[in-house]
């Protein structure tokens, strides 16, 4: 039990870390095609290297979700007071929901992928069909124009704000499984993983509302 925890807890903080770095490539669209665009370029020049990313990632996020369902159905199946996890954690809305958050963010994942990434839920607008004045694939215009469909948008709302709700308590989580759960210290980590996922919500969640209200077109 408690390796798998551990387990949990090193993929969560390292998909939390992509997060943050997936966040700050996104914010390159607030400097326009040539910001987000070169991005682009330089992360798909080296093949090997995106595909090893991708590889990465894509083990991460199935050891996640393996080792998050069964620790789950476990946790179901056991006495409340086996595990030394607050009874304040376990009865909040988030904490009641991981295994639903989870599955929503997984559900969306796939979209994303096959939306940004794969190009194949919108071809019209795909980057890998329409180049940028400089020949590059235009990102830029793929995410404006994908934005711009309230339907579209609306799908990255509700999934960015289970992410929100699924990071709130598993930045919490995971302090926990580091042993930082004393009395002193659980509020502060509380805190810290309820700040870190509105951040998280809020930087990613701008560039849809920034498209829609214009700022960014």
């Amino acid at each position: 039990m408690v390796g798998r925890k551990i387990i949990m807890a090193a993929t969560g903080f390292s998909l939390v870390c992509f997060l943050v770095v997936h966040l700050l490539v996104n914010s390159s669209i607030y400097y326009g095609p040539g910001g987000i665009n070169t991005f682009a370029e330089t992360l798909n020049g080296p093949g090997a290297f995106i595909w090893l990313l991708r590889i990465a990632l894509l083990l991460l996020v199935s050891l996640h979700i393996f080792f998050g369902i069964q620790l789950t159905l476990e946790n179901r199946k056991a006495k409340p007071d086996v595990y030394a996890v607050p009874r304040m954690l376990r009865s909040t809305f988030a904490a009641r929901n991981m295994i639903w958050t989870g599955l929503l963010i997984g559900s969306f994942l796939f979209y994303h992928l096959l939306h940004f990434t794969s190009q194949v839920t919108h071809p019209e607008i795909s980057a890998g069909r329409h180049l940028d004045v400089m020949g590059r694939p235009d990102v830029f215009r793929m995410v404006v124009l994908g934005f711009r469909n309230p339907s579209v948008s609306f799908i990255y709302l509700l999934a960015l704000s289970s992410l929100a709700l699924h990071l709130g308590h598993g930045i919490q989580s995971m302090f926990q499984t580091a042993g930082l759960n004393n009395e002193r210290i659980e509020p502060h980590m509380t805190r810290a993983g309820i700040i870190a996922s509105i951040v998280l919500f809020l930087g990613f969640i701008s560039i849809p509302v920034a498209v829609i209200a214009g700022i960014v077109r």
